[in-house]
């Protein structure tokens, strides 16, 4: 069934090519095509548009759905092209011309926007409980590992001494920056695109506030051609609050993959965590932080093709949005389980001690050595010269660590000023 058919059958490879796998992707956004459904039903009846029987008995059909949708049991069959013919042909087949009328003042484009928005709203969501989960384990993990040294690189060359603690709550607080943008997005979808229609609107005098309180939206797109723009403009706002955390979480993983090497030897993971190789039985191979890696890295890439889908589209709803939902409804769903295996992982990570006396550290401390100088009054030009010099030669030797004391450095890591920062991010 196709709601805009006109008694002219489409040739069947056109057909294939344009419905594409809509019926598929549309599973995760079917219960709140039956909400806006069910609050549009309700809005009809307070216009006068439907009588209150009508919208009841509407009502009535679209909970039942919501019920089968919530057991896993709302089926999308092939012969509909989405989920929208789904839904009303359910709502005709079981109340006929009553079913016929759900579709007043309302055009397919407005019912996506609205089921997207939604959707968008909700799930990113549950990617801040994610974040949570994974800041927290990584907070207690800084705590834990707090007086652990390790050395800290740059340009991968050994450089100046850092910590476990340090490490793991520099990510942690990498994910309050990423929860800006998340609360960002959900605040540009926790506007109400229905009423809009084909987007400009319509003549009968419905009540848009009233479907923006019922679906539980901060605002209302004023505008219906501003609705209509929001399509493409949504998914890449999400889908660029998606490769934010992405990009944290990737370069994480590759910190997690050098460090676990023989080269490294700072930390470990229990046997069950890792792989082997087919013809190398020592191989304990930190497979799913590459594959976390790599799947963090296509979440990356998303939010250029919705650039390149979108970027030069004129005013007025364009097919090629079709094109957005699968990618944008990937990212959103690939992000969540990325963050649960990410957590889970990490969590059981076994760190090891370092020595630091080794001979590859034996520079490790050498700006410990030049404040050393500063702080007996020697200008620091003069210290960085004197210390330049005993490298050169060899005759190097570290002293004692000096106490790092400002806040954020390894002997004062401020994790209580990190969580009260997640705290006030969390609550937008």
């Amino acid at each position: 069934m196709k709601i805009w058919e006109k008694g002219i059958p489409t040739d069947q490879k056109i057909e294939a090519f344009t419905v594409g796998n809509d019926r598929e992707i549309d599973g995760h956004i079917a219960k709140y095509d039956l909400l806006a459904s069910k609050a549009h039903a309700q809005m009809l009846a307070k216009v006068g548009l439907l009588t209150n029987e009508e919208s009841s008995l509407l009502c009535s059909e679209l909970d039942k759905m919501l019920s089968l949708e919530a057991k896993g049991e709302f089926v999308i069959e092939p012969q509909f092209e989405d989920v929208h013919s789904k839904i009303e042909h359910d709502l005709v087949l079981a109340l006929g011309d009553t079913g016929k009328k759900i579709h007043t003042a309302r055009s397919r484009n407005d019912q996506v926007l609205v089921a997207l928005n939604l959707y968008f709203k909700a799930e990113l969501s549950e990617i801040k409980s994610g974040i949570e989960k994974l800041f927290k384990t990584l907070i207690d993990l800084a705590e834990t590992h707090k007086n652990q040294l390790i050395p800290g690189y740059t340009h991968l060359q050994v450089a100046m001494p850092s910590s476990f603690g340090l490490w793991f709550s520099a990510y942690a607080e990498l994910l309050i920056d990423d929860l800006y943008l998340l609360n960002a997005a959900q605040q540009v979808v926790d506007q109400n695109p229905l009423g809009s229609a084909a987007g400009y609107g319509s003549s009968f005098p419905i009540d848009r506030e009233m479907t923006t309180e019922a679906l539980g939206f901060t605002d209302l797109k004023y505008n219906v051609i501003a609705a209509q723009l929001s399509r493409g403009k949504s998914e890449r706002t999400v889908t660029q609050a998606v490769a934010n955390v992405a990009n944290t979480l990737s370069r994480f993983a590759m910190d997690v993959c050098l460090y676990c090497s023989q080269n490294f030897s700072f930390i470990k993971f229990p046997d069950e965590l890792t792989t082997g190789s087919s013809i190398m039985p020592h191989k304990k191979n930190p497979d799913v932080f590459e594959l976390l890696r790599g799947k963090c890295n296509q979440l990356q890439a998303i939010p250029q093709e919705m650039i390149m889908i979108t970027n030069n589209l004129p005013s007025g709803y364009h097919r090629d949005f079709q094109l957005l939902k699968e990618n944008a409804i990937k990212s959103v769903e690939d992000l969540k389980v990325v963050l649960d295996i990410f957590e889970f992982a990490i969590a059981q990570v076994k760190v090891q001690k370092v020595d630091l006396a080794e001979e590859k550290y034996q520079h490790l401390f050498t700006v410990d050595a030049i404040n050393d100088l500063v702080a007996a009054r020697v200008p620091f030009r003069d210290a960085y010269r004197q210390i330049g010099e005993q490298v050169v030669n060899g005759t190097f030797e570290a002293g004692n660590t000096r106490e790092h004391s400002h806040v954020g450095s390894i002997h004062n890591l401020g994790l209580d000023k990190i969580m009260e920062k997640f705290e006030r991010a969390f609550q937008g």
